[in-house]
């Protein structure tokens, strides 16, 4: 493979694995559901901004341990990666994701399984240099394991452009 295939894949994966779009199966009735004008369980909140704080500073130790051992994640390009491979891309010399913040914020909670979600513009460095970016919808699906919130599917979303 060629370097700049490579570098093509790891940005795939690496972007796309920031964060999630809502094709999951959820067990549940919408009626137990909590929309996004009920508040967000504190305890899920936390891990939403911890996520997203350890993913802008390459802090794969909290990454590893808020996502599940079975993590999956779906990239825009439709390429899947598991939790091994979604943790590599941050330890990519030069590999480095700018600060974000969520637009449009969604959530649904159940007894045991959470869906977050929204609109951002992922931008990051690769390779120490080369600035990418992107407007996606991000959702990620939560589980609750020993009592704590942690992730268990991110899928993105790539929003079209005016110019595509």
């Amino acid at each position: 493979m060629h370097e700049e295939d490579e570098a093509s894949g790891l940005t795939r994966r690496s972007l796309l694995a920031m964060a999630p779009a809502l094709a999951v199966a959820m067990t549940g009735t919408a009626a137990a559901a909590t929309g996004s004008g009920a508040a967000m369980p504190a305890d899920l909140a936390l891990a939403w901004d911890a996520l997203n704080r350890a993913t802008v500073r390459n802090d794969t130790a909290t990454i590893r341990d808020l996502v599940t051992e079975d993590y999956m994640l779906v990239n825009s390009d439709t390429s899947m990666q598991d939790k091994n491979s979604y943790l590599a891309d941050f330890e990519v010399p030069g590999f480095r994701v700018d600060p974000y913040e969520i637009d449009q914020p969604m959530h649904r909670v159940w007894a045991d399984a959470a869906l977050t979600g929204g609109l951002f513009n992922l931008s990051w460095v690769q390779d120490g240099s080369a600035r990418q970016s992107r407007r996606l919808r991000i959702a990620h699906v939560w589980t609750k394991q020993d009592g704590r919130w942690r992730l268990a599917y991110t899928q993105l979303t790539r929003v079209p452009s005016a110019a595509d």
